[in-house]
């Protein structure tokens, strides 16, 4: 549109390409390190501008006109490559950045033309200065909420949704940068600003919305950790019930059993005395605590759910290996063990209301290899329990559970998945053990 030699038409290509590959790199994951991705995109870029300027060569005419698309398009295969992201939302970050280069590259020239009669240098400094403010205002305001929204619109738009919203930037774009249109009408140029507005204004409603659904789903689950929550305090104000029950128990009992003690001993009867005493320690013996590992909140939790599931006629085997201070916050570690075994009974619970009324069984196991907690939590259920992305639906654990699980897995790295297999539903994590001791650890 501007023209000028090969040398000025090398440095606007430069001044597009990399200000193109720094918009995208604000917002996407690079698949590889820093460095890396510095030496990929460098190569990649000296190559791309080098084949443009021999294009301009060429024919410049038609480089002029098709170049910027031409380009952009390269380089979009390329960051699919480079893009660690899904990929639906690379491409919808590519339809993004696309917008932003129309912006600075229409900026430019459109400046250049109305105020300065065409000059090169004020349609390539005007790039630079829009592609400055460009990447300060994405990375200081809006480099957290895209990618944020990035994580919302892979895990919460369909791909149809996604699909609609890049078509919709494409055609803007396109009509904007329509290289059989050169006549700069105030028209053309009011068609030109309603179009970004247009554009724009409908990717930040977009943006907004799906915004909107990926925080109330963080809402939904700050909300579940709450009633998981309130069950843990109900678990425990249970255990502490018992513990006064049973002080009160043995406070009453004591006096009956001193008095027999004391019978026996006015009698001379050494040998009732000592069978009475062996009788009294195996049943004081069987009223103890179940010990089931050194760590008492662990210890607690899995006692008072393993009453609770045995109560129910639910057959349950424990293999825990858990030391007192295993370096996991034991706040995490009853977070993820009382939902799964909260899930577990609320599953065989499901499957004693059903007609088929098979025997129901839970099994626990907690091992520590190396520095890898191990936790695999089986139990019976429903045959026809389904799960959509991996994950049970809500109505097949009681509606809590599986996201406070997840969560406080992702906090220490961990990998998990769930399984139905053949009406035995499967839980398996693996989490890392921090390296940092923990206080009083020794």
């Amino acid at each position: 549109m501007l023209g000028g030699s090969v040398l000025t038409a090398l440095i606007r290509f430069t001044i597009s390409l990399a200000g193109t590959i720094l918009l995208f790199c604000l917002m996407s994951e690079p698949r590889f390190g820093r460095k890396k991705t510095a030496v990929c995109y460098s190569c990649f870029g000296v190559a791309l501008v080098a084949l443009a300027c021999v294009w301009y060569v060429i024919d410049w005419k038609s480089c002029i006109k098709i170049t910027p698309i031409a380009m952009y398009v390269c380089f979009a295969v390329f960051a699919l490559f480079i893009s660690r992201d899904h990929v639906f939302l690379s491409i919808y970050k590519l339809a993004l950045t696309f917008y932003l280069m129309a912006f600075f590259l229409v900026g430019g020239i459109k400046i250049a033309v109305i105020f300065f009669d065409r000059n090169i240098w004020a349609d390539i400094i005007t790039r630079i200065i829009l592609i400055l403010i460009l990447a300060y205002y994405l990375n200081k305001k809006l480099k957290d909420s895209i990618r944020g929204f990035g994580y919302y619109v892979e895990n919460e738009v369909d791909r149809f949704s996604v699909t609609v919203m890049i078509i919709s930037l494409l055609f803007g774009i396109g009509f904007i940068l329509n290289p059989d249109v050169n006549e700069q009408t105030p028209y053309r140029l009011f068609q030109i600003f309603m179009n970004f507005f247009l554009t724009g204004a409908l990717q930040l409603l977009v943006f907004r919305l799906y915004l909107h659904i990926g925080r109330e789903k963080e809402y939904r689950k700050e909300n579940q950790l709450m009633d998981m929550n309130q069950r843990l305090l109900e678990r425990n104000m249970e255990l502490l019930e018992e513990s006064v029950e049973s002080g009160k128990r043995v406070r009453h009992d004591i006096r009956h059993h001193n008095a027999v003690i004391g019978e026996y001993a006015r009698r001379g009867q050494t040998e009732e005395i000592l069978a009475y005493l062996k009788e009294y320690q195996e049943d004081t013996e069987e009223n103890l605590a179940e010990y089931i590992c050194a760590n008492t909140a662990v210890n607690n939790i899995l006692s008072a759910y393993t009453r609770k599931a045995r109560g129910e006629q639910i057959e349950v085997t424990l293999d825990v290996e858990l030391s007192r201070n295993p370096a996991i916050s034991g706040l995490d570690l009853v977070t993820i063990l009382a939902n799964a075994y909260e899930n577990a009974i609320y599953g065989c619970m499901e499957v004693k209301k059903s007609p088929q009324k098979r025997p129901c069984s839970i099994h626990l196991t907690i091992k520590k290899k190396k520095n890898k907690l191990v936790i695999y939590c089986s139990n019976t259920c429903r045959v026809e329990t389904e799960l959509v992305n991996g994950l049970p639906k809500p109505e097949s654990t009681g509606g809590i559970g599986v996201l406070s699980i997840i969560k406080t897995a992702e906090k220490y790295q961990g990998e998990y998945d769930f399984k139905n297999d053949n009406g035995t539903f499967i839980f398996r994590l693996i989490i890392n053990i921090p390296s940092v001791s923990v206080t009083g650890t020794k």
